[in-house]
C-alpha cells in the first residue's frame, strides 16, 4: 500500500517540488491551501508524472475547514503517513522589529504556529496509535537567528520552531519523526535555490531520521544568504 504525504500550503514552488519528490518515491500526495484553482493546476501537472494527487482546499486560518479537508485526505487515501508544513507568512509581509504592531505579529503567529498545532492535532492521534509518521516543518533562517527585517515573522517562526524541537523530543521514543528545515535562501528554479534540491534535502532528512533540524545550504547563517 502507498503511503500518503499531506502537503500545507502547497504551492508551484517549494510545495510542488516536495511532491514530485515523495511521489516519485511511492507517495500518494495530497494537497492543501485556500486557491482551489492553483491546487488543481499542481495536480494535473503530478497526475500527468504518473503521481496519485489530490487537491483539498482548506484556509488554515479556518479551524472548520482545516478539520474537514483533513477528514476528507483520510477518507480517499486513509493513514497520513508524512505531514509537510509550510505555508506563506500571513497576510502581512514582513516587517522591520520597528515596526511590528499587535495586528501584523498576531496574524503571523495564526498563519504559523497555530496552523501548525491545528495541522498536527489531526493526524497526531493515528500516527501515535502506530508508532509510526512523520512531521515536518519548512521555515525561514528567523526562525533561528534574530533578523531585525522579519520583525513579527520571526517571532512566530521561532515559536514555532520551538514547538517542533519540542515536538520532536517528545514523540521520537514513539516511533515518529520531527524534522526542522530552515532555508537561508531566495527559492529561484534553476539555480543553487532550486526547490527541487530543497525537496531533496527534505527526503534525505525523512529518510534518515538523524537529526532533528537542519539549514538549507548547510551552515547558511544571516551573513551568507543566498539571495
Amino acid at each position: 500500500m502507498k503511503k500518503t504525504i499531506a502537503i500545507i500550503g502547497a504551492g508551484p514552488g517549494l510545495g510542488l517540488s516536495i511532491a514530485k519528490k515523495f511521489g516519485a518515491n511511492g507517495f500518494q500526495v495530497a494537497l492543501i491551501s485556500r486557491n482551489a484553482d492553483k491546487l488543481n493546476t499542481l495536480v494535473e501537472e503530478l497526475r500527468s508524472l504518473n503521481i496519485e494527487a489530490a487537491a483539498f482546499p482548506a484556509d488554515v486560518y479556518n479551524k472548520e475547514q482545516v478539520i474537514a479537508a483533513f477528514h476528507d485526505i483520510k477518507a480517499k487515501y486513509g493513514f497520513i503517513d508524512v505531514l509537510e508544513f509550510s505555508p506563506t507568512s500571513g497576510i502581512f509581509p514582513p516587517t522591520p522589529a520597528s515596526q511590528v504592531t499587535e495586528e501584523n505579529a498576531l496574524d503571523a503567529f495564526q498563519a504559523l504556529v497555530v496552523a501548525a498545532i491545528r495541522s498536527v492535532e489531526q493526524v497526531l492521534p493515528e500516527m501515535l496509535e502506530k508508532r509510526s509518521g512523520a512531521l515536518l516543518f519548512t521555515t525561514g533562517l528567523s526562525s533561528i537567528y534574530p533578523m531585525q527585517m522579519m520583525g513579527n515573522v520571526g517571532i512566530a517562526l521561532s515559536g514555532l520552531r520551538n514547538y517542533v524541537l519540542n515536538l520532536h523530543a517528545d514523540l521520537s521514543p514513539q516511533g515518529i519523526y520531527v524534522g526542522h528545515l530552515a532555508l537561508g535562501v531566495f527559492i529561484k528554479p534553476g539555480t543553487v535555490t532550486d526547490p527541487g534540491l530543497i525537496a531533496d534535502a527534505w527526503y534525505d532528512m525523512y529518510v534518515n531520521k538523524d537529526k532533528a533540524e537542519d539549514t538549507f545550504p548547510q551552515g547558511v547563517t544571516p551573513a551568507t544568504i543566498i539571495w
